[in-house]
Parts: structure tokens; C-alpha cells; sequence
């Protein structure tokens, strides 16, 4: 039974590779399908219907593979449930915060571990891990093992903006960011040279031969070279920042994230806008944030009826109120001329500036000082203009005797 059980419908197994195969999964569910399968022998003894095929598998593995499975399922739940969450606990009561951190990055992988090992008892036991099965499973390992690398590596976040501001406190965000990104790159990438080296591709040979292709590489890849000397140029300037309001190539918001390829724009639509860092590096940046102060122009007209007496004072007590004002930058350009004689208008003009960007602010204050220019017009007993035409008619034709 042993026999038949251990060698029915077994492929034979052809290495198609010409190098060695990267394999990890030996060895790691400690013979648990060899220690299942010699417990089946009692049950196909007592109950011999066990033995028949399904699909050319033993009902009796076919039915352990399930509860193997089923079990693996069951142990992931309480593993993540009981053994972590245990675990958080007790880091909750440390004086560090990244152990509690680590385990709750650990969480997912571990839990996909069982996934593994139980898939592999699966196809184990019903005679199914053919080499190609294999190479999969070992990939979902070496995957797995590097989604727990990464994972760790997003709990020194503080620890690589904490470096940072030391040499850049000003851009130490976006320096932490980029260079945990750059790290998680490099990571992936030995991640997957690991995972081709699964399946029997020689990674070194692989690289070398990409020499004889650089070229066409290099061209097809430029943009994306640009684009990240792009991204060094926008650290390095200190042009923009993570939360600051910019306009570029018609583009203007608030940016949410300095990339290695691109920056993401919120609008103020609400819609994120894309660019890439090329663009942004060579094309002008208004960096509406970096301004302390805001301008405020306008042009008021008075009517024809106003004397000279009347727009001298109101120039006087305009000029007065902004250099009094709180909300005016002082040191700053301050103008308030009668500028012109319109067409229906004797304008004023009034050039100053906000001691504030906040764009909500900055309305209030507006707000205010138009109020002021109101006033300031009333007491002085004459009136805003208005596009108006007069007609003055010389003489009327004279009238026809009947």
C-alpha cells in the first residue's frame, strides 16, 4: 500500500534548466507530508474504498491534502489573531515604538508563509509537485521573503527623516522618502534576480548579455533617466516642496509626493495631476507658497462731479489708512496716485500688499480694505462712477411752418 501510495502516477521529472535552481522549499515543512502519508496506512487498511482513484489521486491523500490545507488556513487565522496580536501587546508596553511597528509589518507576510507550506503539502500529498510546481512554490517564497524585507524597511521611515534632517532639515521629508524608495528599489531587484534564479535563469549571464543590448536600452530608457535626474535636480534646487501650492506647465495645486519619476499635483479641483520630474525640473516653477506677502492692485473711479479738493484728501486718507492698516505690509511698495482721467471715471490707483499669503486671509483683508475705500469715498460726499455717456446737443434743427 506504502508503495502504491508512494510511486502511483508519479511524472517523471525532466530538468529543463541548463543551471542550478535556486531552492528553498526543502526542508521546510520538516517532512510533515512523510509523516502524514505513513499515517494514512492504517486508515487505507481498515478502510480499503480509500484506495480508489480520483482524477489518479488516492481518496484517502486526496482527502488529507484538503484537511492539511483546511489546517494550514486555520493556523494563519490564529496565528495572526492570537500569536500577534499577543505580540503587539506586550510591544505596547516598551518604550520603543518600532518593535510594535515591525510586528504589525511582519503580520501579512507570516500569515502568507502558511499559505505556502500548506500548498505544498496539498500538491505533496496528492502526487502533484512536479518541478514546475515546485519553481512556483519557491517563488512565492523568495516573494514573500522580500515583501517581509520591505515591509521592515518602511518602519525606519523616522529613522532615515531623523538622518536626514540633519544635513537638510528643510528637506528631510522628501530626502527620507526618496532614499527609502532607492532602498526598496534595490531590494526589489535582488528579490527578483532571486526569484529568476528559481527557475534556473543565471542572473550574472543575464546582466552580461544586456551589454550587447545597452544601447537600445539606454535610448528606450532616457525618459526614465530623465526623469530621475530630474528628481535629484528638484532635492538638490529646493524648488519645491511636499504641501506647498506651485504652479508648472499650466498645472497648479498643492504637491502631494516627489517621486523618483514623477510629482503628484492635488488641483484644487480636487483632481491629482501627474507631471514628470523632467518637466518640472526644466520648466519655471511659480512656487506660490514661498511668498510671505500678497498683492493687492486695484483702480477706483470717482465721478466728473468730484473736485480736485475732494480726490486730494481721498488720496491722503487712503494712503493713511493702508500705513495704518495691520494687515499691510509697509515695507513693502505702497502707492495710492491719481492716475488718469477715464472716459467716465477720474481713477484712482492703489498698489499694495497683504502681510499674509494665506489665500483665505488674504480675502479678508481685501475684504476689509474695500470697505474702508468705501467709506472713506462716502464721507467725502462724493460717489463711485459708473460707464456713462453724456450728449450734448449744439442746436435743434428748426422747426418746419405749416
Amino acid at each position: 500500500m506504502n508503495k502504491l501510495c508512494g510511486e502511483q502516477n508519479m511524472p517523471n521529472v525532466v530538468d529543463i534548466n541548463h543551471s542550478k535552481t535556486l531552492d528553498v522549499l526543502d526542508g521546510l515543512d520538516m517532512n510533515l507530508d512523510t509523516a502524514v502519508q505513513m499515517l494514512l496506512a492504517p486508515f487505507y487498511t481498515q478502510f480499503p474504498f480509500l484506495s480508489k482513484n480520483f482524477l489518479g489521486v488516492p481518496l484517502g491523500n486526496l482527502f488529507a491534502a484538503i484537511l492539511v490545507m483546511i489546517f494550514f488556513l486555520i493556523l494563519r487565522r490564529f496565528f495572526a489573531y492570537i500569536v500577534i496580536g499577543s505580540l503587539q501587546k506586550l510591544s505596547q508596553r516598551t518604550d520603543t515604538h518600532y518593535d510594535n511597528k515591525i510586528i504589525s509589518a511582519l503580520k501579512d507576510p507570516m500569515g502568507f508563509a502558511f499559505i505556502i507550506i500548506g500548498l505544498h503539502l496539498f500538491f505533496a500529498l496528492i502526487f502533484w509537485e512536479t518541478q514546475t510546481i515546485k519553481n512556483i512554490l519557491n517563488t512565492l517564497i523568495v516573494f514573500n521573503i522580500f515583501w517581509a524585507i520591505i515591509s521592515v524597511s518602511d518602519v525606519f521611515r523616522d529613522i532615515f527623516h531623523h538622518t536626514s534632517s540633519r544635513f537638510n532639515p528643510d528637506l528631510s521629508k522628501e530626502m527620507s522618502e526618496f532614499i527609502l524608495k532607492i532602498i526598496k528599489f534595490f531590494i526589489g531587484g535582488i528579490g527578483f534576480g532571486a526569484m529568476l534564479e528559481v527557475w534556473g535563469i543565471n542572473v550574472t549571464a543575464l546582466i552580461a548579455s544586456l551589454g550587447l543590448g545597452g544601447l537600445a536600452f539606454a535610448l528606450a530608457a532616457k525618459d526614465t533617466a530623465s526623469n530621475l535626474f530630474g528628481s535629484f535636480a528638484l532635492l538638490a534646487d529646493k524648488s519645491v516642496r511636499i504641501g506647498e501650492w506651485i504652479k508648472v506647465d499650466g498645472v497648479e495645486g498643492v504637491v502631494e509626493a516627489i517621486g523618483m519619476r514623477t510629482t503628484k499635483i492635488r488641483s484644487f479641483e480636487k483632481s491629482l495631476i501627474t507631471l514628470p520630474n523632467q518637466i518640472i525640473a526644466n520648466t519655471p516653477i511659480e512656487n506660490f507658497s514661498r511668498r510671505g506677502v500678497r498683492r493687492i492692485k486695484m483702480r477706483i473711479g470717482l465721478t466728473y462731479g468730484t473736485t480736485g479738493t475732494q480726490i486730494h484728501k481721498i488720496v491722503e486718507e487712503i494712503k493713511y489708512m493702508l500705513h495704518s492698516h495691520p494687515n499691510i505690509a509697509t515695507e513693502e511698495t505702497l502707492l495710492v496716485n491719481f492716475e488718469s482721467f477715464g472716459d467716465s471715471a477720474l481713477n484712482i490707483f492703489i498698489y499694495t500688499f497683504s502681510s499674509t499669503a494665506n489665500w483665505e486671509r488674504y480675502l479678508d483683508i481685501r475684504e476689509d480694505i474695500h470697505l474702508q475705500i468705501m467709506k472713506i469715498v462716502e464721507e467725502n460726499n462724493t460717489s463711485f462712477a459708473f460707464p456713462s455717456q453724456s450728449i450734448y446737443v449744439e442746436s435743434l434743427p428748426a422747426q418746419t411752418m405749416v
